[in-house]
């Protein structure tokens, strides 16, 4: 199974600058005994500021306290947009994820490289940023969390788009984030992006495939970005490719698809996505924006065996972070 389908000159290029790409994992199968209950959390957009690097230990107390989760998955953004991206944050928010006693699965933001250009960030080289923060986070096939799980990870280049089965689910982390999923601020972020755009695609349409050939109950995506359901094309040019591919699969896949993603801290769950030719509903998506920014709240989520909708969420507000009206 090949890595790519056919990529523009620019991403080729870039390419040319990774290394080979090999998956540091073999593919991970689904539980024999499937269709079996299991619980998880969602998180994202956290901590996010100084009242979030306050809050958000009560969130890991709260987590941690629910000892049946088999994962955590964070959707990106372990800082705000206007502070700065130094090697010591990132230190402190592999600490913080190292403190959650079940597996983490994170996903990066683009408040974590994408915007680190910017003065008030420490106008760092975003790919300098980029590149640590892949080697810091994601060094090999376990997750983080103090309970690891072992993922399966694209590439060498790639190791952020992650790939995993619990019981008869499929999940996957895709690396697509916000600034417009970094096309068209300068040319060396438009060759990223190409290159980046092109694993994802591909990532996308493996996850199908095997959940396909595991026979999976639902497949379950998390990315920072709100990819824009609602936005003229012309203004989301970072991620059209993104939401046609995942329309075609969802389609195709006729079973339950979530996406999950963060980015402007709403949390919401919908069904945004409007079929490109039937102008109707495609009605086995399903959209969850997870609480961020200064709503430091979790998800928790159950995956019941008997329902048809396969997962069921459920608003967990961490009391201690209540503000007072």
């Amino acid at each position: 199974m090949t890595l790519f389908r056919p990529v523009t000159a620019a991403a080729a290029l870039f390419l040319t600058l990774g290394a080979t790409l090999v998956s540091q994992s073999s593919a991970p199968r689904a539980n024999p005994a499937g269709n079996g209950r299991f619980t998880f959390a969602l998180i994202g957009d956290m901590p996010y500021g100084p009242e979030g690097e306050m809050k958000f230990p009560n969130v890991i107390a709260d987590i941690n306290a629910d000892r049946t989760l088999a994962f955590v998955a964070h959707d990106g953004d372990i800082k705000n947009g206007s502070t700065v991206c130094s090697d010591e944050m990132f230190a402190n928010r592999l600490d913080l994820f190292n403190q959650v006693s079940h597996p983490v699965i994170y996903v990066p933001g683009d408040n974590e490289w994408t915007d680190c250009h910017r003065a008030n960030n420490g106008a760092y080289d975003p790919l300098e940023r980029l590149a640590h923060l892949r080697s810091l986070f994601f060094p090999s096939p376990q997750s983080l969390g103090q309970r690891t799980l072992t993922l399966e990870r694209q590439s060498a280049l790639f190791p952020e788009n992650v790939r995993w089965v619990v019981k008869d689910v499929m999940f996957a982390g895709l690396h697509v984030v916000g600034s417009n999923n970094n096309l068209g601020r300068t040319p060396a972020a438009d060759a990223e992006y190409a290159a980046r755009n092109a694993a994802t695609l591909e990532w996308l349409h493996d996850t199908f495939v095997e959940a396909r050939l595991q026979e999976a109950r639902a497949v379950m995506l998390v990315i920072q970005a709100n990819p824009g359901f609602d936005v003229a094309p012309a203004s989301r040019t970072g991620f059209n490719d993104f939401l046609a591919a995942l329309e075609a699969e969802t389609l195709a896949f006729r079973k339950p698809v979530v996406l999950v993603h963060g980015d402007s801290h709403y949390f919401r769950i919908d069904k945004p996505m409007i079929g490109t030719r039937s102008r109707r509903r495609v009605e086995n998506f399903t959209r969850v924006e997870t609480f961020g920014e200064s709503d430091n709240h979790w998800l928790h989520v159950t995956v019941e065996p008997g329902s048809p909708n396969v997962f069921v969420f459920d608003q967990r507000i961490v009391t201690a972070n209540l503000v007072a009206q």
